[in-house]
């Protein structure tokens, strides 16, 4: 069986991953077709050992399409996806536009494939927030194992996540301030460069960002309603890979040795913890992996059944673009039949 394959947003930096992974993970796909906006018309995109002539979107005739991954905002995602939907597409979004939707499943496949089920309602699938999806990877197999009652998370979020102008800012702004030219925020607020900006999206009105309300609420769509969570987001001057720092309050007791050996033989989870110097993960060493690295697991002795883990992840992999495909793997392995 083999299906075609939409990849929305195909210009971008997790439109460009998702066609990276699609052909790493040899995607059972008849045909790929990469889409964006007019102004990309005709532009070549990497695939494989090929490329692909992008097409245009809002010409594009979604019948006969099996799949379509959205990578190109909120915006576009509320235009279009319910177009390819009505036309038998089964739209993986990430934006962020759909995720609080009820009748549309929220879903990272080592933790809640099960409410695949539910795809069918709107056939629309959302990925979560970058944040949220390496963070619910790791808490998933501790809290079945001991059940969570709090999260504090601060996180440490790569210019990547902010796109393309955003990395450029971060190169532009190191460079000015070695050769000592001016330094303008333009895609960010504060400079970047050298820098740490505790804010991500917009401000809301009790002072938490939305970046940070995402993660609270994502979390516990996809993992348990009962769990609290508060999260301050953080952007540093990275490239790729997001980094947290998780504070969690367990139920029952649970004790670093346990966790560590939870966490190794989970999905999706690759403990690097060695209590010696680099014996841990930072965002450069995952670059271009697929797995979600927890390091630093320790007893929080501050409160009872206390731990603390170190979570860093690929932003534009796990983060967007793999959770995508992974999630299409799923859709294919537990609910599509259909040849092509």
């Amino acid at each position: 069986m083999s299906y075609k394959v939409a990849v929305v947003g195909a210009t971008g930096l997790v439109g460009q991953e998702m066609l990276n992974i699609l052909s790493e993970r040899d995607f059972p796909a008849s045909e790929v077709v990469a889409l964006a906006s007019r102004k990309s018309l005709g532009q070549d995109v990497s695939f494989g050992d090929g490329v692909l002539k992008v097409r245009a979107l809002d010409s594009y005739d979604f019948s006969g399409t099996d799949i379509a991954l959205f990578a190109a905002g909120g915006s576009v995602a509320k235009e279009f996806a319910p177009k390819a939907a009505a036309a038998g597409t089964i739209v993986i979004d990430n934006s962020s536009h759909f995720r609080m939707d009820p009748d549309v499943p929220l879903i990272v496949p080592e933790v809640n494939a099960e409410a695949l089920s539910g795809y069918a309602k709107k056939n629309i699938i959302a990925n979560p927030n970058c944040s949220t999806a390496q963070m619910v990877v790791a808490l998933k197999p501790l809290h079945d194992a001991a059940k969570i009652k709090r999260v504090v998370v601060a996180t440490y979020q790569s210019v990547s996540g902010a796109g393309n102008a955003a990395m450029d800012e971060l190169f532009s702004q190191t460079r000015a301030i070695f050769v000592n030219d001016p330094v303008e925020p333009e895609k960010f607020t504060k400079t970047i460069a050298f820098n740490c900006i505790p804010h991500i999206d917009v401000f809301m009105q009790d002072g938490s960002t939305r970046e940070e309300w995402k993660m609270v609420e994502e979390t516990k769509k996809i993992l348990d309603p009962a769990i609290s969570l508060t999260a301050t987001c953080v952007r540093v001057p990275v490239f790729v890979g997001h980094s947290e720092a998780v504070n969690i309050e367990f139920h029952e007791p649970l004790t670093p040795g346990t966790a560590r050996k939870i966490l190794r033989e989970a999905p999706g989870c690759m403990v690097i913890d060695k209590r010696e110097d680099a014996g841990y993960i930072t965002p450069l060493d995952c670059v271009g992996e697929y797995a979600t690295y927890i390091s630093r697991i320790r007893r929080d002795a501050s409160v009872e059944n206390g731990l603390n883990i170190w979570v860093v992840s690929d932003n534009l992999r796990k983060g967007a673009a793999l959770n995508a495909v992974q999630i299409a793997e799923s859709l294919i392995a537990k609910h599509l039949s259909k040849a092509t």
